[in-house]
């Protein structure tokens, strides 16, 4: 990997953790005051549960990428000191090529959802938000997850340092 590679990921990395930071943050704010408008004021934020359930379904999706990048997902590592490096490799590739036409196989039928709620025109019932485009960014997240592991099955990269052996 060279080093503008290495560059942009860092970078990239950073974006999306503040980006993550502050949904989070604004999620916690929209908690409190909905929670102290509730029982204090007996008033709740309207539409503040809607709110946060639409950015949790952003925050979730749009991690899913960034884990299949950073090959973070929960792995069990049992076989991995029984089969040669070279059997390993042949592994993970067959791994990934799972998860890649797991990921497009569940792109798809999300994005065939997508159609049918935007066409119906659903909509969260306080706000009136329209669900249809958080769909089609779900099928695209998880499209985009898909590619990732494409990509690694053919350009494989270093073995994880973090791993955990038990």
């Amino acid at each position: 990997m060279t080093d503008s590679q290495r560059t942009w990921e860092r970078r990239a990395d950073a974006a999306l953790g503040v980006a993550a930071s502050v949904i989070l943050m604004v999620m916690m704010l929209i908690t409190v005051v909905d929670v102290i408008g509730r029982y204090i004021f007996n008033h709740p934020l309207r539409g503040g549960f809607e709110i946060t359930e639409l950015m949790l379904l952003v925050l979730i999706f749009a991690g899913l990428p960034l884990v299949s990048h950073a090959d973070e997902h929960v792995t069990m590592d049992f076989i991995d000191r029984v089969i040669s490096a070279r059997a390993r490799a042949a592994l993970e590739g067959l791994v990934h090529g799972v998860c890649a036409a797991t990921m497009f196989l569940l792109a798809w039928l999300i994005w065939v959802k997508a159609g049918k709620i935007s066409a119906y025109g659903d909509a969260t019932d306080v706000l009136r938000i329209v669900y249809g485009p958080f769909v089609y960014f779900m099928a695209a997240m998880i499209g985009l997850a898909g590619l990732i592991h494409i990509g690694k099955i053919f350009v494989p990269g270093a073995p994880r340092e973090n791993q955990i052996h038990g």
